[in-house]
């Protein structure tokens, strides 16, 4: 990253109340639920903590939440450490209930993750692990669009100013010469701010030419008629980026290392799971999304949607950075010192333990 200038909040209140800063990839609203699942084994020896509370998205992107709850695999590694889980709709309340202390871990998008730091200062969360890859692509209305170069001039939805989503197409626009203006939109390419749940309502209608969005959004688009025209994967060294990753509480970390450590020794065998068991990780992933939304998604949705998104631990740390570069360069970010937003030890300590190779933090570790 170039030479930070001091930490800095966001440039004006407008961005500040519309970025929610850069929401997470799913931009389905706000609400969080809390999710009943079974207690602790009787019996079964306890951490240092009696319960960890564990928040995350309905959304395939976290599918290593989803999937280790649905399983029984954090409670496993937790013994009479019960979970309660919360899911949330949006990357702002799940960070806001990291920092009111109504829940411990969570699963989060980069752009919350990186705005939630920087607004504490420093002091309310760490980043201690990875949980997913990719699931982002620009979808288009074949009709309109044939070529990369056919964008300029169109309208393309994402799903937020200063989303995840949005800093990415922004970035890409200014990549290939063309000038918008973040905060309106407009420009050589017309950025249309539409929440994911009535994005394929917008496109059936004609409203918007295609997006930029994460799945299934994607996939729910391409079953009503779009082509993929880009993954974003393919923007990335290695067609790997950070979509998803793991957070807690500085005070919880410091407080219950233990049941740190046993929840991503949980992550880590989830993701060992679903890789070694696509077909049921999948199955598993929307049994739990139907039994939290009350859909299951279809196939035609599901499969593409799936195969997208790569689930491993590494944060992909070097990312973070650029994507937090990307959103100073949109001009919707104060440039970020993010030093310290990670702690990986506890993460590296499980990976050795497992005979995996550790990970690094891309000099962003904690201090």
């Amino acid at each position: 990253m170039s030479a930070a200038r001091p930490l800095a909040a966001l440039r004006t209140i407008a961005v500040l109340t519309a970025l929610p800063l850069l929401l997470t990839a799913c931009g389905y609203g706000s609400r969080a639920t809390d999710d009943e699942r079974p207690a602790a084994a009787a019996g079964a020896e306890k951490l240092s903590a009696a319960e960890v509370r564990i928040g995350y998205f309905p959304n395939l992107t976290h599918a290593t939440a989803l999937v280790g709850v649905q399983e029984g695999l954090f409670q496993k590694e937790l013994g009479g450490t019960a979970v309660k889980t919360s899911t949330f709709n949006a990357g702002p309340s799940e960070i806001e209930a990291l920092n009111a202390g109504s829940i411990d871990i969570g699963w989060i998008g980069p752009s919350p993750a990186i705005n939630g730091y920087t607004k504490s200062g420093g002091r309310n969360l760490r980043v201690i692990g990875g949980s997913a890859s990719g699931g982002v692509k620009l979808v288009v209305n074949p009709e309109k669009i044939e070529s990369l170069e056919d964008v300029k001039g169109k309208r393309i939805a994402t799903p937020q100013l200063g989303n995840t989503q949005d800093v990415a197409f922004l970035n890409w626009i200014a990549d290939q010469g063309w000038k918008v203006d973040a905060q309106s939109g407009k420009g050589d390419v017309s950025v249309v701010r539409t929440d994911n749940k009535i994005t394929p309502d917008a496109y059936r209608s004609g409203s918007v030419d295609g997006a930029w969005v994460p799945e299934p959004t994607a996939s729910k688009l391409v079953a009503e008629g779009a082509k993929v025209l880009l993954d974003e994967s393919d923007l990335w060294p290695g067609d790997r980026f950070v979509i998803t990753n793991i957070i807690v509480s500085q005070t919880f970390l410091k407080e219950h290392p233990d049941v740190v450590e046993a929840v991503l020794r949980g992550s880590v065998r989830t993701n060992r799971w679903i890789n070694a068991n696509p077909e049921k990780a999948k199955a598993s992933a929307n049994t739990a999304l139907k039994e939290l939304s009350g859909k299951a998604l279809p196939a035609d949705v599901l499969d593409p949607a799936w195969k997208s998104i790569t689930f491993l631990d590494d944060p992909l740390a070097a990312t973070l950075g650029s994507q937090a570069d990307h959103a100073v360069k949109a001009g919707l970010l104060d440039r970020p010192d993010l030093k310290g937003i990670y702690d990986l030890a506890p993460l590296n300590k499980v990976l050795e333990a497992e005979g995996e190779e550790p990970v690094g933090d891309a000099g962003l570790g904690a201090r």
